[in-house]
C-alpha cells in the first residue's frame, strides 16, 4: 500500500514538472523514475492526439461527400478511406525517411521502412539515431512516427475534394502515392526536418504551409489539368451544383474542428503548460472565421450561406496553424478574421475564373495556408507562460521585416517545388492512366461507371404497395396429401 501510495505521489510530481517545465531541455535534470513517467505521459498525449488527427480523414470524407451530388458519392467515400491506408503505409515505407531521416539540406536518406537506429526517448545530446531532426521530442520513435503519419493522411485527402466528380479513381490513388511518399515529405524535410528552410529561420507550427499549402497547390494543379465539370458553366457563367447532403457536411466540420485539437496541440510532441493557450488561440481563429464569412456572404447574397459558414470555420483553422503556440488571443481573432473574408473573396473569385473546386478546398487550404503563414511575421508576440516564444518579433509588437523576407522564401519555394512536382506527377498520370473519366460516366455519375454501385439504396416505400400490386401465385395443380392413418 505505501509501495503505491510512493508511485502516485511520483507521478503527481512528474505531470507537474511535465506541466511546468514545457521546454524537453529541462528533462536532463529530473530525476531517473520521475523522467521515465513524463516519457510515458507525453506518449500518451501524442498517442490522444495522434488519434484525433487521424479522425480528420472522417471529417473530410463526410465533408467532400455532402458537398458533393449523390450520384457521385460513392466515390468520394471511397477515395477518402483508401487515402488513409495509402498514405500510411507510403509514408512508413519512404516518406518519414526522406522527412526526418539524417540526409542533407536538401532531402533525408536515412531510416527507410523505420528501422533507422534510434534510442528515443533519449533527447538532444543524449540521442543517438539517425532522426536527429526529432531528437527534442521526449518520446519513443514510434510515437513520433504515428503523428507524423497522420499529417501526412491529411496533406494528401486535401486533393480529393478539388478534384471531385471527373477524375479516375485509379489516377488519383497514384496521385496520393507520389503525393505522401515523396512531395509532400521533401517540404518536411526542408523545414520540420532541420532542412535549408528551417536554417534560414522560416517558422510554421503545426502546417499551414507544410501540410495545408501543399495539398492545396496540388489541388490547384489537378483541377488545373482535369478542367471544369461537365454542368459547371453555360455561357460563360458558373452555374451552382448543390451538393446532396448538406447534414453530412456539417457533421464533417464539427468533426474536422474536433480533430484540429489534435492537430495543433499535438505538434508540441509532449504535454506542457503551452496546451491550453494552443487550443484557445484555434477556437478563437476557427470561430471569428465563420461569423466574418457568414457576415459577408449573408450580406452579399442577402441570406446565410450554410457552405461558406463550413468553409469559414475551416479557414481560420487553416490560417492560425501557423502560428497557434506563439500569438495572443487577440491576434487569433485577427488572423482568423482575415481568414473568414479571404475564403469567401477567394471561392467567388476562382469560379469567376473557371477554376472549380467543388469543395472550396484551394480557397480553405491554399489562400490561408499563405496567409496564416506571413501571419507569423506580423503577430508572433513573446507571450511567455501563455504560449512558446520565437525568436522574431512580430511587425506588429516591434519586430522587423527579416522574418517576414523568410516567410515569404518559404512560401515560395513550397510553392514552385509542389507546383512543379505535382505537375510533373499530373501529366505522367496523365499520359499512362487517363485523369478524367469519360463525358457519358461524368454525366451518369462516377458511383455506376467506377464502382457499379448506389450510396444509397432505391428500397420500396410503403405507399407504392397496394393489395393489386402484391402477386397472386397459383398452380394448376392440386396438391394431396395422404389420410391419417387411424388406429
Amino acid at each position: 500500500m505505501q509501495k503505491k501510495a510512493e508511485k502516485i505521489v511520483i507521478l503527481t510530481i512528474a505531470i507537474t514538472f511535465s506541466i511546468i517545465f514545457g521546454n524537453n531541455k529541462v528533462q536532463a535534470s529530473i530525476p531517473g523514475e520521475i523522467q521515465n513517467y513524463k516519457v510515458i505521459f507525453d506518449t500518451i498525449w501524442v498517442y490522444f492526439n495522434s488519434v484525433l488527427v487521424f479522425g480528420m480523414s472522417w471529417g473530410f470524407c463526410l465533408l467532400e461527400t455532402g458537398f458533393c451530388r449523390e450520384k457521385n458519392a460513392v466515390n468520394l467515400l471511397f477515395k477518402n478511406l483508401l487515402v488513409l491506408p495509402i498514405a500510411v503505409i507510403c509514408f512508413f515505407t519512404i516518406g518519414f525517411a526522406i522527412a526526418y531521416g539524417d540526409g542533407n539540406l536538401i532531402i533525408g536518406l536515412s531510416g527507410f521502412f523505420l528501422k533507422g537506429f534510434d534510442n528515443s526517448p533519449a533527447t538532444f545530446d543524449d540521442y543517438q539515431g539517425v532522426y536527429s531532426a526529432l531528437a527534442w521530442a521526449g518520446i519513443p520513435l514510434t510515437a513520433k512516427f504515428f503523428f507524423q503519419a497522420a499529417f501526412a493522411a491529411t496533406a494528401t485527402t486535401i486533393v480529393s475534394g478539388a478534384v471531385a466528380e471527373r477524375i479516375k479513381l485509379a489516377s488519383f490513388l497514384c496521385f496520393s502515392v507520389i503525393l505522401s511518399s515523396f512531395i509532400y515529405p521533401v517540404v518536411v524535410h526542408w523545414t520540420w526536418g532541420g532542412g535549408w528552410l528551417a536554417q534560414l529561420g522560416f517558422y510554421d507550427f503545426a502546417g499551414s504551409s507544410i501540410v495545408h499549402s501543399v495539398g492545396g497547390w496540388g489541388a490547384l494543379t489537378g483541377v488545373i489539368f482535369l478542367g471544369e465539370r461537365i454542368e459547371k458553366y453555360r455561357y460563360g457563367f458558373p452555374v451552382p451544383l448543390p451538393g446532396h447532403n448538406l447534414s453530412m457536411a456539417t457533421s464533417g466540420c464539427f468533426i474536422l474542428l474536433l480533430g484540429w485539437f489534435g492537430f495543433n496541440c499535438g505538434s508540441t510532441l509532449g504535454f506542457n503548460h503551452h496546451q491550453i493557450h494552443i487550443a484557445v488561440t484555434t477556437i478563437l481563429a476557427a470561430s471569428s472565421g465563420a461569423l466574418v464569412a457568414v457576415i459577408l456572404s449573408w450580406s452579399r447574397f442577402g441570406k446565410p450561406d450554410i457552405t461558406l459558414l463550413i468553409n469559414g470555420v475551416l479557414a481560420g483553422l487553416v490560417a492560425i496553424t501557423a502560428s497557434a503556440n506563439c500569438v495572443d488571443y487577440s491576434s487569433a481573432i485577427v488572423i482568423g478574421s482575415i481568414a473568414g473574408f479571404l475564403v469567401v473573396i477567394s471561392i467567388l473569385k476562382l469560379d469567376r475564373l473557371r477554376i472549380d473546386d467543388p469543395v472550396g478546398a484551394i480557397s480553405v487550404h491554399l489562400v490561408n495556408g499563405i496567409w496564416g503563414t506571413l501571419a507569423v511575421a506580423f503577430f508572433a508576440n513573446p507571450i511567455g507562460d501563455r504560449g512558446e516564444e520565437i525568436k522574431h518579433l512580430g511587425i506588429f509588437f516591434g519586430g522587423g521585416t527579416n522574418q517576414l523576407l523568410v516567410q515569404v522564401v518559404g512560401i515560395i519555394a513550397i510553392a514552385f517545388t509542389t507546383v512543379s512536382l505535382t505537375s510533373i506527377a499530373w501529366k505522367l498520370i496523365d499520359l499512362v492512366l487517363g485523369l478524367r473519366v469519360s463525358k457519358a460516366s461524368e454525366i451518369q455519375g462516377l458511383n455506376s461507371s467506377e464502382h457499379g454501385m448506389d450510396a444509397y439504396s432505391k428500397s420500396v416505400t410503403p405507399k407504392s404497395v397496394t393489395p393489386k400490386s402484391v402477386p397472386v401465385f397459383k398452380s394448376n395443380k392440386t396438391t394431396k396429401f395422404p389420410r391419417r392413418k387411424t388406429l
